[in-house]
Parts: structure tokens; sequence; C-alpha cells
């Protein structure tokens, strides 16, 4: 059996989770997500504890048993709480800027850089003196966060010469030596 798949989830009190028709629907205050699971899972609920077991131990069933139970933990944890991701612009004359949901991205080129931002994720900027400038993305939905950011990051991947562009906060960049002179 699955490792990941056993491993109960504790649903908080202001989340509602329903199962109906092979969909799971999870919903709290005005964010709602669902997810087609199919009739291979049960879906057992007790006393604020969600258990999800599978009908059968064919292999195909097996191996989305620990699937599926993360990205239900994640659709719960996401309409409770929310998820977070930084990045941080390296370079000389990197910056950015939004207006709602426009970001307006300079990164070297002979233009800026605009990207409309879908509205279920918050943009947020900030640039202070003597440090880098930083873009923060907030959402529910954390798929669908990581695209966003993965096509942010696209536009300027960091060099691994020099340490410029687009990287996560904290994120470590292996540096080249590059060439040496005889």
């Amino acid at each position: 059996m699955s490792r990941i798949g056993k491993k109960i989830i504790a649903i908080p009190e202001n989340v509602d989770l329903s199962f109906k028709d092979g969909v799971v629907s999870v919903s709290c205050s005005e964010k709602s997500m669902s997810l087609e699971v199919g009739s291979d899972f049960d879906f057992i609920i007790n006393d604020s504890v969600l258990e999800i077991r599978r009908s059968s131990d064919e292999k195909e069933i097996k191996s989305k048993h620990g699937l599926f139970r993360s990205l239900v933990f994640n659709m719960i944890e996401g309409v409770s709480k929310g998820f977070t991701k930084e990045l941080e612009l390296h370079g000389v004359g990197f910056r950015a800027s939004n207006q709602g949901q426009k970001l307006d991205i300079s990164l070297g080129y002979s233009h800026n850089i605009v990207f409309e931002v879908c509205p279920e994720v918050k943009v947020e900027t900030q640039t202070e003196k003597g440090s880098n400038p930083k873009i923060i993305l907030k959402s529910y939905d954390k798929q669908l966060l990581g695209q966003v950011c993965a096509k942010i990051r696209s536009f300027r991947k960091h060099d691994p010469y020099k340490g410029k562009g687009i990287r996560f906060v904290g994120e470590r960049v292996r540096r080249k030596a590059g060439k040496t002179t005889a």
C-alpha cells in the first residue's frame, strides 16, 4: 500500500469537503476547488479527519493512490491557508513593478516584458534600496502558482557564470569558474 496514500488528512473547521460522482470538491469562504478522481477511491470522513481508500489493488489504481491524496491535501491547504512564492531578480538594472495583475519586468533586453497574470494569482512587487527586487506571488492553487513562477523564471534563466537571472528567494546557484588564462 502507498505510504503517502495511507496518511490521514486533518480537515480544518472552516473547510467544506464533499465527494459526489467521482468528483472531490473543497471550499472555504469564497475559494473553491474540485478534482475528478473517479469511482476507484472512497473518501471516508470521521471527526474532521479524511482517509482515502482504494477499491482494488490493480497497478494503475495503486499508482494513483498517493497522487490523489497529495492533490486533495494541497486543495485543503490552499483554500484554508494559501500558498506564497517569492522570486528575486539578480542583475544590474533588473527591475519589476506591477499595476493590478500586469507585471512589468525589465531584464536587460531592449524592451520591458509585460506579463498578464491570471486572476487566481495575486501579484506584489517589492523594491528596496540596497537589495534585489522581489516578486511575491500568492494563490490558493499550488499547481497554478508553480506554473506562473516557471513562466516568469523562463524570461531570464539564471546564468551559471555571472549569476544573473530570476530565482527563488534563498535558492543557491552553482557558479562556474569560466575561462582561465595560460
